[in-house]
């Protein structure tokens, strides 16, 4: 059961890429959302970030102690799930999907007041949860956007 985990929160061992591999899991969803992920109905789409979002959750708990760390940097998972969640926003063409991952990414790193409190929380909701965070700001930002054009 070790292997699973481990699987899950390197989101398919993304999280070994050797430079910034959470920007990597999210571009790995990016294409996979432009070629595949978005010609789901919505709510299977919404239903699989879920799904991906809560195994996650378990994975990070899991895949952490294991390290014995609080939050290792191979857990990538979260910033899948994250990015996943973004893109339930943003259209399919490519302009679009790299305004998803930037304002994805930038809310990710900045993490401006609530999101950094979200970190706090225990075991793998805090490994999640900040990313969940960064995501909704992303699509406030983005559908606010949108609306006042």
């Amino acid at each position: 059961m070790k292997t699973i985990w481990k699987i899950i929160a390197t989101f398919f061992f993304a999280g070994f890429f050797p430079f910034a591999p959470g920007t990597f899991a999210s571009l790995i969803i990016v294409v996979l959302y432009k070629f595949l992920l978005i010609r789901l109905a919505w709510p299977v789409y919404l239903g699989l970030a879920v799904l991906l979002s809560a195994a996650g959750i378990q994975a990070c708990t899991r895949y952490a102690e294991e390290c014995r760390q609080k939050d290792p940097s191979r857990i990538v998972v979260d910033e899948a799930a994250g990015q996943m969640l973004t893109l339930i926003a943003f259209p399919g063409d490519w302009t679009a999907l790299l305004c998803a991952f930037l304002l994805f990414r930038f809310f990710d790193v900045l993490k401006p007041f609530p999101i950094r409190r979200l970190e706090k929380l225990p075991r793998g909701w805090g490994i999640m949860a900040d990313d969940l965070g960064a995501a909704l700001f992303a699509v406030i930002l983005a559908r606010l956007y949108l609306l006042l054009r």
